[in-house]
C-alpha cells in the first residue's frame, strides 16, 4: 500500500497544479481552486471508503476496527466521485463560489490523477487481469505470492492497471486541452463527459479483472459504472437541450 499512497499523493498534486493554472486562466482565484481540491480529496477518500465498506459489509460487520483502515486497501472510485461532488457542492455554496465552473475545471484534471494513481497498483502487483499466454503483446509478470489460488501456474496477466492508466491519460488530454476550452459555456457538461467517458473505459476493462468486487455473481463496478454512464448521458442530453432552448429564446 506504500506505493499506492505515494502515487495517490502525486495524483492529487497533479490535479491541484493543473486545475490552479486552468482556474487562473478562467478568472477563478488559485486559492479557491486549491481549497476546493483539498475538500474534494477529503470527501473523495471518505466516500470511496464508505462505498467499499458498504459493498463488503459481510466482512466489516465483524471487523469494525478496520473500517477506517484505508492503508489496508479498499477504495472505490464511484464512491469517491460521489463524495467529492457532495463536498464540492457544500463548499461552493458556503463560500459563494461558482460550483459548475470549478467542478468542470477539476473534472478536466481528474483523469490525470487517476492515470498516475493506477501505477501504484503496478508497484503493488495488484488489480491485474486474467492470465495471458507468454507471447501476448501486453503482459504483466506477477510474482507467485501475489497470484490468486486459481492461477498460481500462470506467470503473465493482463496489465489492466495500464489499460486504465492510458485511457485516463487520453481522457485528460481531450478534456483539458480540447473539450473544456471549447465548451466551457455549457455548465457542468465537462463534468458529465468525464463521468461518461471514464465509465465507458471502466466497463470495457472491468470484465478482464480477477479481483473485482462481486455481488450475487455480478461485478458491482459494472453495475455502478452502468448506472453512472446512463445518468451522465441523460445529464449531457439535458444540458445540451437546455442550452438549445435558451438560444432559441434569445433568437
Amino acid at each position: 500500500m506504500r506505493w499506492y499512497g505515494v502515487m495517490f499523493a502525486l495524483g492529487f498534486i497533479s490535479v491541484t497544479i493543473t486545475a490552479s493554472r486552468l482556474g487562473k486562466k478562467y478568472g477563478i482565484k488559485e486559492e479557491d481552486i486549491i481549497n476546493c481540491a483539498l475538500i474534494n480529496f477529503v470527501g473523495g477518500v471518505i466516500g470511496a471508503r464508505l462505498y467499499f465498506v458498504a459493498l463488503k459489509w459481510d466482512y466489516f460487520k465483524d471487523h469494525l476496527n478496520q473500517i477506517c483502515a484505508t492503508w489496508l486497501g479498499g477504495l472505490s472510485i464511484h464512491g469517491g466521485v460521489a463524495g467529492a461532488l457532495l463536498t464540492s457542492v457544500l463548499y461552493c455554496r458556503l463560500n459563494k463560489l461558482p460550483f459548475f465552473a470549478i467542478c468542470d475545471i477539476l473534472a478536466a484534471c481528474m483523469p490525470l490523477a487517476q492515470a498516475i494513481g493506477r501505477w501504484g497498483n503496478f508497484f503493488n502487483s495488484e488489480l491485474y487481469g486474467q492470465p495471458v499466454p507468454d507471447n501476448f503483446p501486453l503482459k504483466l509478470y506477477i510474482p507467485l505470492e501475489y497470484r490468486p489460488p486459481n492461477a498460481t501456474g500462470n506467470e503473465y496477466f493482463h496489465p489492466t492497471f495500464l489499460y486504465e492508466s492510458v485511457w485516463n491519460l487520453g481522457l485528460f488530454f481531450i478534456l483539458y486541452f480540447y473539450f473544456l476550452p471549447r465548451f466551457r459555456k455549457y455548465k457542468f457538461l465537462t463534468s458529465l463527459v468525464y463521468i461518461a467517458a471514464y465509465n465507458v473505459g471502466r466497463l470495457l476493462i472491468e470484465p478482464l479483472r480477477m479481483d473485482s468486487i462481486m455481488y450475487h455473481g455480478i461485478q458491482t463496478p459494472m453495475i455502478a459504472g452502468g448506472i453512472a454512464l446512463g445518468a451522465s448521458l441523460a445529464g449531457i442530453v439535458f444540458v445540451l437541450a437546455k442550452a438549445k432552448m435558451q438560444k432559441n429564446d434569445v433568437d
